[in-house]
């Protein structure tokens, strides 16, 4: 079927949300539609349409949708938060374990990657020699001058600054079994669930850097979790949702507390909720007891 709709102005598509039910002033949604494109907005007000059926159920207001709007914007900032101190500590982990197995330029030997195939370690390799020709860093023109008529590469913890979270997963999934074994460790699960749970960060990383939405967003597979009969308090008595925001959310915290037991990220996420106590937690998989859970009762 040919796509043949024309772009509507501002005012046009003011006057569509209103016509479906959308309680607004007009003058102030075409404000907000200046600068907010009318699908984005549109995902906010999808809970809200009656079943099938392009109009809106009563009461609903463009304040409503302003607020969880914002709402979603505090939240991605402070999942992002969490994520990049996660990011961090996972690669300086891999990578501090990978170095001191095969030394500074180990990852050049596609054999010390054994889970990776050749294409795959080849447009990882690639990708690393992209970052470094684009990076400003003092440190890689400092490498250059001194050793660059020896290496056209840098030592695995230099070139380690520059890899995106893609990058350093795809290490990661390359390594030997015993590398992710050590690193699960540290985090007291499994590496297939490490796997699984850094796969899920690296998801939700990507939603935040394209400001995308998070609040009522389902993932299209399961998180891994520890199995109930050695670790109960990821299931009893409130069982961690595998496709919902909250189940990501608890990884997270669980993460943090190991890699920074100082930290405060939870209590934000706590007062966030707070201050936005009108928004329905179930959309993002918030069992209604939530903090009866193990994993979460340091916070109360």
């Amino acid at each position: 079927m040919r796509y043949d709709k024309s772009p509507k102005t501002f005012e046009q598509q003011a006057d569509i949300l209103i016509s479906r039910g959308l309680i607004a002033n007009r003058n102030t949604l075409i404000e907000k539609l200046f600068f907010i494109n009318y699908y984005r907005l549109s995902g906010y007000l999808y809970p809200f349409r009656k079943l099938d059926s392009d109009d809106y159920k009563p009461g609903t207001s463009l304040d409503i949708i302003m607020k969880r709007y914002e709402f979603d914007h505090c939240l991605r900032v402070l999942v992002f938060d969490a994520i990049e101190c996660i990011e961090v500590a996972v690669r300086t982990q891999l990578v501090y374990k990978f170095s001191h197995l095969y030394g500074p330029f180990g990852y050049l030997d596609i054999n010390n990657l054994p889970k990776l195939e050749q294409e795959r370690y080849d447009n990882w390799i690639n990708s690393l020699k992209a970052e470094t020709e684009r990076s400003a860093e003092k440190f890689v023109d400092h490498f250059n001058t001194k050793y660059g008529d020896r290496h056209d590469m840098l030592p695995m913890w230099m070139v380690a600054e520059l890899m995106s979270f893609g990058t350093t997963l795809t290490l990661f999934r390359g390594v030997e079994v015993r590398i992710k074994q050590e690193m699960a460790k540290i985090y007291y699960i499994t590496d297939a669930i490490l796997f699984s749970w850094l796969n899920t960060i690296y998801t939700v990383r990507n939603i935040c850097a394209h400001h995308g939405r998070l609040w009522n967003r389902t993932f299209g597979y399961w998180i891994k979790l520890p199995k109930p009969r050695k670790y109960p308090e990821w299931h009893y008595p409130v069982p961690i949702p595998r496709e919902k925001l909250f189940g990501v959310l608890t990884i997270m915290k669980y993460m943090l507390n190991i890699i920074d037991p100082r930290n405060n990220w939870s209590q934000n996420l706590k007062e966030l909720l707070v201050k936005y106590n009108d928004i329905p937690k179930r959309s993002m998989g918030f069992p209604d007891n939530w903090l009866e859970s193990e994993l979460w009762k340091d916070i109360q």
